[in-house]
């Protein structure tokens, strides 16, 4: 697929790196030549120097032949332009751009198509980033909430704990410990290294397990893998940017919310758009401040300032004085890397793995209805459709234990209408079945994708 990409900076550079690596040919545009540089030195990409919006700059970069514009730059307008003009004077077949403001969002089913700003697929990154902290919040012992099938389907990472009911027992003991619940183990990882799950394979104290269940049974199932940690209550948020205030708004009529924010007008503002939530002004890695307002008392501290460092550095204040679970925003993927390592902070949320998946679901071939990106990018869960008969298809109308499958990937479950089947050897996938895939390698992907083509010549 070729891909005209705009913005370099930590978002544009991420994907980047994904789209390059899937042997895609990709030209990224940026007004900053060091940054192009960077990446180049890195990747196998075309750059092109310029300011994104210009017509002479995008005919340059080979928007008039491209498959798809990717418009991720740090200002709304230049996105936006970028599409139209891709639009009118190009004809580019698929437009995604990055869209922050509140002011656009509220208004977008008016003004992003193609009578208005021709724009295809739109992405909001703090509103992404925001959703994904709430359902981490809402499931407490949970380390990632990922939903499928129009949220009939949870795929849930949660680190198993050292004296609960499932560590040291096979997982083909699962039923025995949670009788009427189904559920499938997807992947485990184990300092950080994939296990492919089988029958055999014991769970140990501080695996990450990733297993796919209904919704309605997710709780229970946590609860089995770790002591069910109590439900939320008190919370602060660190942090009144975009981020921070979508985020107090969205849980300030179910819990007790406190935000801290440091610029004084910010503080202000965000103080008269809270209905409940109680906004102080003041540094977050004040000592005193969190005190004062009983720290070791919150349920959840969670930073989300636009510094990645004092994100770190407070919540790992937070954490020493008491606070039950920590959270922090960081941009910067060698600091997620250590600080997960390290186990300092609960929970490190990554902009780019929440953005990335919604750009992935918009890239992969195939009917690939939804895409998330796990650990940095290294692996992936897919909802993809069936699609065909038995002739036409390598999957429909075969169990699984006859579909050959890329090594490291496993069906979890299946959402069939309003039905969701949890996956096991003689599950039979029948067309327009919604198929949940988990992939410990990405690279993976290319295969997966041919697994679900329609051929007229198969057989």
């Amino acid at each position: 697929m070729k891909i005209v990409m705009l913005g370099a900076g930590q978002v544009g550079g991420s994907v980047a790196h994904i789209l390059a690596s899937e042997a895609n040919d990709v030209t990224v545009v940026d007004a900053n030549a060091e940054r192009l540089q960077a990446l180049q030195d890195r990747l196998d990409i075309r750059t092109v120097c310029g300011h994104a919006a210009y017509p002479g700059v995008l005919e340059q970069a080979g928007v008039a032949d491209a498959d798809m514009l990717i418009a991720l730059t740090d200002n709304d307008e230049v996105n936006m332009i970028a599409c139209q003009v891709a639009h009118t004077l190009f004809n580019t077949p698929t437009k995604i751009a990055r869209v922050r403001a509140g002011g656009y969002i509220t208004y977008q089913d008016r003004l992003f198509s193609d009578q208005a700003l021709p724009i295809d697929v739109l992405i909001s990154p703090e509103q992404l980033v925001t959703d994904y902290i709430r359902h981490i919040i809402e499931h407490p012992g949970s380390l990632q909430v990922l939903d499928f099938a129009d949220d009939q389907v949870r795929l849930m990472g949660v680190k198993a704990y050292e004296g609960s009911t499932l560590v040291g027992q096979a997982l083909r003991t699962l039923p025995e410990h949670m009788p009427g619940i189904d559920a499938r183990v997807a992947a485990i990882f184990r300092q950080g290294r994939p296990i492919i799950p089988e029958g055999n394979t014991i769970i140990t104290a501080d695996d990450e397990v990733f297993f796919i269940a209904a919704r309605k049974n997710t709780r229970a199932i946590v609860s089995e893998l770790r002591k069910l940690d109590k439900m939320v209550k008190r919370l602060i948020i660190a942090g009144g940017g975009h981020i921070g205030a979508r985020l107090a708004q969205a849980l300030e009529e179910r819990f007790k919310v406190k935000v801290i924010e440091r610029n004084v007008a910010t503080s202000r503002r965000l103080s008269e758009q809270l209905s409940r939530a109680i906004v102080l002004q003041g540094d977050a890695a004040d000592e005193n401040l969190l005190r004062q307002e009983n720290i070791e008392n919150m349920d959840v501290f969670c930073a989300v300032t636009n510094d990645d460092e004092a994100n770190i550095l407070s919540a790992m204040l937070a954490k020493r004085m008491g606070a039950r679970k920590v959270m922090a925003l960081i941009n910067r993927v060698s600091y997620v890397d250590l600080v997960e390592s390290s186990g300092i902070i609960d929970v490190a949320i990554s902009p780019q793995q929440a953005t990335i998946g919604s750009l992935l679901t918009h890239v992969r071939r195939g009917d690939v209805v939804k895409v998330h990106s796990l650990r940095r990018g290294a692996a992936e869960a897919i909802e993809a459709v069936a699609h065909g008969d038995y002739k036409t298809s390598k999957v429909v109308g075969r169990r699984l234990d006859e579909i050959k499958l890329p090594p490291g990937t496993t069906i979890g479950a299946v959402a069939r209408g309003d039905e969701v089947i949890i996956c096991h050897h003689d599950t039979m996938i029948e067309a327009d079945d919604h198929v949940i895939l988990f992939l410990v390698d990405k690279k993976r992907v290319p295969e997966v994708e041919r697994l679900f083509a329609v051929t007229a010549t198969f057989l």
